[in-house]
C-alpha cells in the first residue's frame, strides 16, 4: 500500500468522514476501510463519471497526481476499462466495461451482506480489487474466492492485492456458471444480473445472496438481498442502482432496420405520459415497475433534438415494436406494430403501480427458483413472472 500517499491525503479523511457521517460506512467497517485504500486499486489512467452531468473526465496520475487523488477520493464512479479493453487511446471508449464503483455503494453493499468472521464469501466481479481487498481484509485469508471474466483485469488486480498482502482465492470465468461443487455463507455481485444461473446452488442453507438485477427494459438495477432456502433464493429489494452487467447477459443488440420500416406503418394514438417520466428519470419507480411488470422488451431513449424526441420499445422475441414521440408544446404521439401492442402493455404496467400506491422499489422482491424467476410486490404471494 502506498502508505505515504495514504495518510497525508486529507480528501481520504473527509471521504471516510462524509461515508461515516452518510450511514454508508458503517463502525464495523471503518477499520477496513483505513485499511483499503481505494487509489490503490486503480491504474494511471481513470476516467471519473460525474452522473449528474453525465460527463466523463481523462485524468492521468503520471500528469497530473493532484486532480488523480482529488477525483479518486471523491463518491463516484470511475471507470478503468473501455470496450473490454479494446478501446484505443486515452480518451473515454465507446461502452464501460470494468469500473471502481462509488465508495458509498461499496460499503453499502458490503453492510448487506453481513459477512461475518468464519464464513466463506464469493465475491463475484473482481473488477479492480478493492472489494475483494475489504472482504480479504475483513473475514481474512482463505475465506473469499474472487471471480473475474476478464484476464486482463484479473491479472492486474491479484498483482494490486498481492502487493498488499492480501490473498484470496481467485477464479476466472463467469460467476453465475462457474466453480461448479463450491459452497459459500454469502456471495456478493458487483455487476447487474439479468438472470442468476448458479448461484443459487453454491449458497449454504440460510445464506445470502446480495446482487443488483434488473430487466433489458433499462439499464437500472436494483439490489436484492436474497436468503437460499431448498433450492430457492427469495428475498427484497432494497434501492435502486446502476452496474455494468455481466458480459452473458448484456441487452441484446438492436438493429431498428430489423423492426421498423415506416414509423407511419404503425397504428396512431395519443398518450398521456411525460417525457421526464418516461425518457430522462433516473432511478424512477414507474419504470421500475414497468421493467418488471413487462416482459421481453428494450427500451432505447434516442437524443433529444430540436424540441423532439423519440423512446422506441422493441420486443426481441417477435419484433413488435413502439414509438412514443414527445415534441415540445405538443401533445405525445405513439405508433405502435407487431404481434405486442408494447406501449398498451407499458401503460397498463403504469396504471398498475398507480392504482397500488405507487410503490418504490423496496416494496419489490425476487423469488429465484429451478422453474424460473418471480418478481412479487410486498410478499411473495403476490409474484408473477419474469
Amino acid at each position: 500500500m502506498n502508505s505515504t500517499t495514504h495518510q497525508e491525503r486529507s480528501s481520504r479523511t473527509r471521504l471516510g468522514r462524509a461515508l461515516m457521517s452518510a450511514g454508508h460506512l458503517t463502525s464495523d467497517w471503518a477499520p477496513t476501510f483505513a485499511a483499503v485504500d481505494r487509489a490503490d486499486f486503480l491504474p494511471d489512467v481513470i476516467w471519473p463519471y460525474d452522473m449528474s452531468t453525465g460527463q466523463t473526465l481523462t485524468l492521468d496520475r503520471r500528469e497530473n497526481p493532484r486532480a488523480w487523488y482529488a477525483h479518486a477520493d471523491q463518491d463516484i464512479p470511475i471507470v478503468t476499462q473501455w470496450d473490454d479493453g479494446h478501446q484505443q487511446g486515452p480518451g473515454p471508449g465507446t461502452m464501460s466495461t470494468s469500473s471502481s464503483s462509488m465508495p458509498s455503494v461499496v460499503y453499502r453493499l458490503l453492510n448487506d451482506l453481513d459477512a461475518q468472521p468464519g464464513m466463506s464469501v464469493l465475491d463475484g466481479g473482481t473488477g479492480s480489487g478493492e472489494t475483494a481487498a475489504a472482504l480479504t481484509h475483513r473475514l481474512g485469508h482463505g475465506a473469499v474466492t474472487t471471480t473475474e471474466v476478464d484476464t486482463a483485469v484479473a491479472r492486474t488486480a491479484r498483482e494490486r492485492l498481492c502487493r498488499m498482502g492480501l490473498y484470496p482465492h481467485f477464479e476466472e470465468g463467469d460467476a453465475t456458471a462457474h466453480l461448479a461443487g463450491a459452497s459459500f455463507d454469502r456471495i456478493l455481485i458487483t455487476f447487474g444480473l439479468r438472470d442468476f444461473g448458479d448461484l443459487v446452488r453454491l449458497v449454504r442453507q440460510g445464506g445470502l445472496i446480495v446482487a443488483p438485477f434488473g430487466t433489458h427494459y433499462s439499464n437500472t438495477d436494483a439490489v436484492a438481498r436474497l436468503t437460499v432456502r431448498g433450492t430457492v433464493a427469495e428475498g427484497p429489494f432494497l434501492r435502486p442502482a446502476e452496474f455494468m452487467k455481466a458480459r452473458a447477459q448484456r441487452t441484446p443488440a438492436i438493429a431498428h432496420a430489423d423492426f421498423v420500416a415506416r414509423v407511419s406503418d404503425g397504428d396512431r394514438r395519443t398518450a398521456a405520459v411525460r417525457e421526464e417520466d418516461l425518457a430522462t428519470a433516473r432511478f424512477d419507480p414507474a419504470q421500475w415497475a414497468v421493467s418488471l411488470r413487462v416482459r421481453d422488451v428494450v427500451k432505447v431513449v434516442a437524443d433529444r433534438r430540436d424540441g423532439a424526441r423519440p423512446v422506441w420499445l422493441y420486443g426481441p422475441g417477435d419484433k413488435s415494436w413502439a414509438c412514443i414521440f414527445f415534441r415540445d408544446g405538443m401533445e405525445t404521439v405513439v405508433w405502435q406494430q407487431g404481434p405486442r401492442r408494447l406501449w398498451d402493455e407499458v401503460e397498463a404496467a403504469l396504471a398498475w403501480w398507480a392504482a397500488h400506491d405507487r410503490p418504490a422499489h423496496e416494496r419489490f422482491g425476487l423469488t429465484v427458483a429451478p422453474d424460473g424467476i418471480r418478481a412479487w410486490l410486498d410478499s411473495p404471494a403476490n409474484s408473477w413472472r419474469l
